[in-house]
């Protein structure tokens, strides 16, 4: 019987520090979010399978951000209104203080060889690319867990506040598949 009851003590004891321990690791304090970028990025790539844009400084990344791409997002954009987003090698040409999305960077989109390739079948290639935050007038709505871009790049309010400070006219943006 003593024993009977030594084991139980014991027992007892060990799910006691189990639940403790899954209670503590649990309820642990959320990571400090990391200092503020500063000075200016030379480049962006974006990995749409990964939902993944990271910026660099001399070949080194500084930051990586969750992406939503377009509604359609696999695949290269060939027209206007396909929900796909651009694949290639292009560059920050604008930026909008006054989108209807929460700033936005514009993206050189499309190249060339995009009006080249759309013209020769007879559609648009689309354009008005853009890494932009949420939707303005529906705040909340949109998130980065969705595809619900036209084909643009999407990040959270505070990260394309982030961007908008780090990020120059002319700056290199690379979009993978």
């Amino acid at each position: 019987m003593k024993r009977t009851a030594r084991l139980f003590r014991l027992v007892v004891l060990l799910i006691g520090l189990g639940l403790g321990f899954l209670a503590v690791y649990s309820f642990r304090l959320p990571p400090a979010p990391p200092a503020p970028l500063t000075g200016t990025v030379d480049r962006i790539m974006v990995e749409k399978a990964a939902r993944r844009l990271t910026v660099f400084r001399e070949g080194e990344a500084l930051r990586t951000y969750r992406v939503a791409l377009g509604f359609a997002p696999v695949g290269d954009k060939e027209r206007q209104g396909d929900g796909k987003t651009p694949e290639g090698t292009f560059r920050i040409d604008r930026k909008n203080a006054n989108s209807a999305y929460h700033l936005s960077l514009g993206i050189d989109y499309p190249q060339p060889e995009d009006r080249t390739r759309a013209a020769a079948r007879g559609y648009s290639p689309g354009g008005d690319i853009f890494i932009h935050g949420q939707p303005n007038a529906m705040p909340g709505v949109a998130t980065i867990r969705h595809e619900w871009t036209a084909g643009c790049v999407a990040v959270s309010n505070a990260e394309i506040e982030e961007l908008w400070r780090v990020v120059q006219i002319g700056t290199e943006v690379e979009i993978r598949p």
